[in-house]
């Protein structure tokens, strides 16, 4: 990721802010809409990485785009503009939801399957996850029809994959060392 030591600063710095403010919550629900649009909008992310663009430009940007958010998202945007770093906006995003979920106790599970996952195998993950962990679980489900079967968990920086290609690159790789 891009940025990543400068992003984590900046999403730490905003945090705490947002902390002695007592606005975290508002500003988490800002970081998420945020994302949202910018994984949504292609044209966005170009506009904050365009380096032609000015800084005070992209901040009003921003500005107009969230004209009701939150009073340190607006600090948040001006520190990056003043900064000349609006190019940090979705990984300082990305960062921030991180801490503001480790700050309130949640882990997010990531569960990516051929096909949805159903309400009874959601709920059977997330018993199998709370065994793992002792925080929240907040569970988000990607499909990848390359997987073909099973499925691939990842809760922070741990990785369980029981996926069917897994398997059979195992099986692949067992039979080319035999011949």
């Amino acid at each position: 990721m891009k940025g990543t030591r400068a992003s984590i600063r900046y999403a730490k710095a905003t945090l705490a802010f947002a902390n002695e403010s007592n606005s975290s919550h508002a500003v988490n629900d800002d970081m998420k809409s945020l994302m949202s649009l910018i994984t949504e909008n292609l044209e966005l992310s170009e506009v904050m990485e365009n380096p032609m663009l000015g800084a005070e430009r992209k901040e009003a940007v921003m500005n107009a785009i969230f004209p009701n958010s939150n009073k340190a998202t607006r600090k948040f945007f001006s520190l990056l503009a003043v900064n000349n770093r609006m190019e940090l906006l979705a990984p300082t995003c990305d960062n921030f939801l991180q801490l503001y979920a480790v700050q309130r106790g949640e882990v997010k599970a990531i569960v990516t399957t051929a096909i949805p996952l159903t309400s009874d195998l959601k709920n059977q993950v997330l018993q199998t996850v709370k065994k793992l962990t002792d925080r929240k679980v907040i569970l988000e489900n990607k499909i990848d029809s390359s997987i073909i079967g099973g499925y691939i968990l990842k809760i922070d920086d741990k990785q369980f994959d029981a996926s069917v290609s897994n398997q059979l690159k195992a099986i692949k790789i067992l039979l080319t060392k035999k011949n």
